[in-house]
């Protein structure tokens, strides 16, 4: 969540930098009002506690000195009442600007790139070279299904579409690449961790999933739980509402869990094969640092995941994600986009942010230094897709019989 007080006090600049990122201007208007409704609302009724205090201690006074108090104690009850309305028009008025602050998105940090759309991406650089194939490559779900190790139709016949099933070396293949990427994360100083793969209400409004994202969450039904979309959440709230000593920080942390997404937004994109599903397997990566760590370990986390990539011999390139790309709480973001030459493109297979203080604020995430306590930045990242590393492997390790090599480093988990 934004800062109010950066809000009030520089709200020209915070706009600008909010439109960089697609902010509808009426919101911005909505939320001015709002401010300056809530402000003299405050201070109404901190003016109307001021007068109360000085006639109480008149009051005092006047009893002391034996003067008739009658007239003085009504307007001192009057006031009581009047305090005690504004109150709960100050309440209000705060849930009301709470409300809107939580469907603000977080401020780009000012050296990324200003952008309309992914069009305006950077490519920062290009990691091995594509191969070369003596034949046309074919796409994974073609390969998958003639292997006989990926069922589309038994995974919609299971739940509905944009679900499918491994079997033999597809589902060992899976597990593998999970329990590689789990030991590769814990050798760079990532501690693991196995979390619940569904949260509450408070959680996920913690990184900024509700209220904007119900949509694209999967409730429980009679619960106050969702399935998780991504282990972010659940990483990054184990620290919920607690202080944490300097000592403690930086926390780096690694997990696996599937992620359930109702993607609403992505009708008719990447029907076919493993892209994009509605579950699916993630390694994530999670840091909680001060903010002076921060850009640190952020790059600390793009060259983990793209080490990983590099020990897999999977070709992929850097992208500086623009303003108009950005995610929700992003502050900066570098995906890591993978070679499909079934394809023949890059596709998104990682994607770590900074999201500076932003979760912290919603998720009161603090470090105590000296007498203070200060927010904590928190950090987030894919280690990686394992659904679309899955998919990376079959396209680049196809041999010309249709069979697929495996790479060497996960010959030992297989």
């Amino acid at each position: 969540m934004i800062d109010v007080k950066l809000l009030q006090n520089n709200f020209e600049k915070v706009s600008s930098l909010l439109i960089r990122k697609k902010v509808d201007g009426n919101l911005l208007e909505n939320l001015k009002l709002k401010l300056s409704a809530t402000k003299i609302k405050r201070q109404e009724m901190e003016s109307s506690q001021a007068l109360q205090n000085s006639l109480s201690s008149q009051f005092g006074a006047y009893k002391k000195e034996g003067k008739d108090t009658v007239i003085l104690k009504e307007d001192i009850d009057a006031l009581k009442e009047k305090r005690t309305l504004l109150e709960i028009e100050v309440q209000n008025e705060e849930k009301e600007l709470e409300s809107i602050l939580l469907a603000i998105p977080n401020l780009p940090n000012e050296d990324v790139p200003c952008g309309a759309s992914e069009d305006e991406n950077i490519i920062l650089e290009k990691i091995l070279v594509p191969k070369e194939f003596t034949f046309t490559p074919k796409e994974h779900w073609e390969i998958g299904e003639n292997l006989g190790i990926i069922d589309f139709e038994r995974g919609v016949k299971l739940a509905k579409s944009r679900f499918s099933a491994l079997s033999g070396i597809g589902a060992r293949l899976e597990r593998a690449l999970i329990n590689y990427f789990l030991d590769f994360n814990r050798e760079r100083g990532f501690s693991e961790w196995y979390v619940p793969f569904m949260a509450n209400t408070n959680t996920l409004i913690g990184t900024g999933q509700l209220p904007k994202f119900e949509e694209d969450l999967f409730k429980i039904e009679g619960e106050d739980l969702y399935l998780i979309p991504t282990a972010e959440v659940q990483l990054t709230n184990l620290f919920n509402d607690e202080i944490l000593t300097q000592e403690q920080l930086p926390i780096l942390l690694t997990s696996y869990t599937p992620c359930f997404r109702k993607e609403a937004g992505s009708a008719g994109r990447d029907t076919r094969g493993m892209i994009r599903q509605h579950q699916f397997d993630k390694v994530e990566l999670v840091a909680i640092t001060k903010p002076e760590q921060s850009s640190e370990i952020f790059h600390k986390m793009v060259e983990c995941a793209s080490d990983l990539l590099t020990s897999l011999e999977l070709p992929h390139q850097k992208v500086q994600l623009c303003t108009g790309d950005l995610g929700f709480g992003a502050a900066v973001t570098i995906d890591l986009e993978v070679w499909l030459p079934g394809q023949g493109k890059y596709r998104e297979i990682s994607s770590i942010s900074n999201t500076n203080d932003f979760q912290a604020r919603r998720a009161k995430i603090r470090y105590k230094d000296g007498k203070n306590n200060i927010l904590c930045h928190t950090l987030n990242g894919s280690s990686l897709a394992v659904g679309r590393t899955l998919v990376a492997i079959l396209e680049n390790y196809q041999q010309a019989d249709g069979t697929i090599k495996i790479p060497d480093v996960l010959k030992k988990y297989m």
